[in-house]
């Protein structure tokens, strides 16, 4: 099958500068090898417009065979739409009077009806005087150019204006590509972070982050996104984060078979969010055990039983241990106040809390003890062991009275009827975080209760 048209006119077209082809078939033959040989589509119109060249390529991509394509006057009612027939050929033949190659994008139509959007590269065809004898035009599908450029576009709005982290760890788990939000979410810039450890940027949560990394490099992505806790160095301190993570592997297209490049890691912050959660169940949880405590009261015949009741409700997930101390007898009428320890919680062992103190006689507390400030201003104090470790830890807890072990307190003043009673100490050991305003405010609701029940009591004559 020719891929040209052997007339006269026909034999003119060729490179611009090039001399006509000879008269001969050998000459026509040799040109629609030479054109039905190359990988691109080719097609030429002569002056008038009239299609004169067609290869096989052109074949492939619209369907239109060389022998009904050639003598057509342009693509008007059959490769291009009749609407945009006339701006589709305007476009073509202006190459003619303009110099070097036209660049143009539009669709054209296959011979079963469907658009392809293509690309041309057009130039104008000389005749012997140099006059413009024609057009010849090159043109390809687009998209698979058009899918380059997007992903291109894709990866550059993903590294400069997505709203998530995106970092591209390689295969020794170190951050080769950080767009301008992870940068921030990692507390450090763009450059600054590339080829270092992850354990130089995280404290906390490196461990199962680089295990997840090593999975993907080895399993591939997992089915579904991941939330992981960590903690943050950054040059004002570290900071407790929570990401929802994905990853994809990553794998050299060009590899017969795969290469691993390394992990592309996606995360969101949600740290509000699952804070948010978090407190919202705490709530509902404190507010759970306050109504278990006062129904599991209200069922003790003995008023003292339902100060110990309450106070063992309070200690699920919130403390490990705890005391109560009441006011000694005329306590409140010398200068310094006197506490007598009533009930506390077994320490070293699990156990209730039981009521005691009929002996009457002061706890050694020092001045300034949390416990002492507590009654004195009828509020709540926190105290801690802040950075001591070790020994020194353990003689903060003991100089205070608390059992071993103990590095945060949080003292509460019972107060009933007006009148101060005493103060319940919850204590928290190193494995649970420091008291919050959130921790003073369950608190001191538990105390009402304490409070209450040990007024009862005392109205009550003793047992025995």
């Amino acid at each position: 099958m020719s891929a040209s048209r052997r007339s006269g006119a026909t034999d003119e077209l060729g490179p611009e500068g090039s001399e006509p082809e000879r008269e001969g078939p050998a000459g026509s033959d040799l040109l629609a090898a030479l054109l039905d040989g190359m990988d691109a589509a080719l097609c030429a119109f002569d002056a008038d417009g009239v299609v004169t060249h067609w290869n096989r390529e052109a074949e492939r991509i619209l369907g239109w065979t060389a022998e009904e394509a050639v003598g057509r006057a342009g693509f008007a009612g059959w490769a291009v739409r009749s609407a945009d027939a006339e701006e589709v050929e305007a476009r073509l033949m202006s190459a003619m009077d303009a110099p070097g190659r036209q660049v143009n994008e539009f669709a054209l139509l296959t011979k079963d009806g469907r658009r392809v959007l293509v690309r041309t590269q057009s130039a104008a065809v000389r005749g012997p005087g140099r006059e413009p004898a024609g057009v010849y035009c090159a043109f390809s599908e687009v998209h698979a150019q058009i899918d380059l450029e997007r992903s291109i576009a894709l990866s550059e709005a993903l590294l400069e204006d997505a709203g998530w982290g995106v970092v591209l760890v390689d295969a020794d788990l170190r951050p080769a590509v950080v767009n301008a939000y992870a940068a921030r979410a990692l507390g450090a810039g763009r450059t600054s972070v590339l080829g270092r450890p992850l354990g130089e940027l995280l404290s906390q949560g490196v461990e199962e982050l680089e295990s997840a990394l090593t999975h993907v490099l080895a399993e591939g992505a997992p089915p579904a996104p991941a939330e992981m806790w960590v903690t943050v160095r950054t040059p004002e301190g570290e900071r407790r984060r929570c990401w929802r993570s994905g990853f994809v592997r990553l794998s050299s297209p060009l590899a017969e078979e795969p290469v691993p490049l390394g992990v592309g890691w996606l995360f969101q912050d949600v740290t509000e969010a699952r804070q948010g959660e978090q407190e919202a169940s705490l709530l509902r949880f404190r507010t759970q055990q306050l109504h278990r405590a006062a129904r599991a009261a209200a069922e003790c015949e003995n008023p003292a039983e339902a100060v110990t009741v309450h106070l063992d409700f309070a200690l699920a997930g919130f403390a490990d241990h705890a005391v109560i101390d009441r006011v000694a007898e005329g306590g409140t009428d010398t200068d310094r106040v006197r506490l007598v320890r009533i009930a506390e919680t077994p320490s070293g062992a699990p156990g209730p809390c039981r009521l005691d103190g009929r002996a009457g006689l002061p706890v050694l507390y020092a001045d300034g003890h949390p416990a002492l400030q507590c009654v004195e201003r009828a509020g709540t104090v926190r105290a801690g062991a802040g950075s001591l470790k070790g020994d020194a830890a353990r003689e903060w807890a003991s100089a205070r009275q608390w059992p071993q072990g103990t590095v945060h307190a949080l003292c509460t003043v019972l107060r009933s009827r007006g009148r101060t009673l005493g103060a319940v100490t919850f204590l928290r050991t190193s494995h649970r975080t420091a008291f919050e305003r959130a921790d003073a405010m369950y608190a001191e609701d538990v105390a009402a209760h304490i409070a209450t029940a040990l007024d009862l009591a005392a109205l009550l004559p003793e047992e025995g």
